[in-house]
């Protein structure tokens, strides 16, 4: 081996080594956006005080997929990410419960979307920006349940 040869594995082995779990001599490991969006989902849900995720359409889509026979829940609703080789930026949509302090709930959301996707997939997380685009009133569950049909 060259000395000029020589110093160029050393580089690529050192620039592999600085990028953590993602990559390594035998190849790199990718990160579908849709797999740090779903991650981020669930760990939002998670908490005590979002009442759910996404704005009002986006909700409204969800719950006619729900509905649907065989319909699955889509984990990643209101949730949109960014992710890059190394990092990832979480944007967050959700709708809180009544009477929950919402500084506090963006605060525990931000802190387990950050647990959850650094341990899942080794990406930093560089921020995670939230909008609260409602609050859930509990009459509005008493709402939906009191409909009646016009017609039998």
């Amino acid at each position: 081996m060259t000395e000029n040869t020589q110093r160029t594995a050393t580089t690529t082995s050192s620039a592999v080594a600085s990028q953590g779990g993602l990559a390594s001599t035998h190849g790199a490991t990718s990160i579908a956006d849709t797999v740090v969006a779903k991650i981020a989902g669930i760990a939002t849900r998670d908490l005590s005080g979002v009442h759910a995720l996404g704005g009002n359409a986006a909700r409204a889509v969800g719950a006619i997929r729900e509905r649907i026979p065989g319909g699955r829940v889509n984990h990643s609703q209101g949730v949109s990410v960014e992710v890059g080789e190394k990092q990832a930026a979480v944007d967050i949509e959700l709708i809180a419960e009544y009477g929950v302090a919402i500084a506090d709930l963006a605060s525990a959301v931000r802190r387990n979307v950050i647990t959850s996707v650094e341990r899942m997939t080794g990406l930093e997380v560089t921020e995670v920006n939230i909008t609260v685009s409602d609050v859930h009133l509990p009459e509005d569950d008493q709402d939906d349940e009191v409909q009646t049909t016009r017609v039998q």
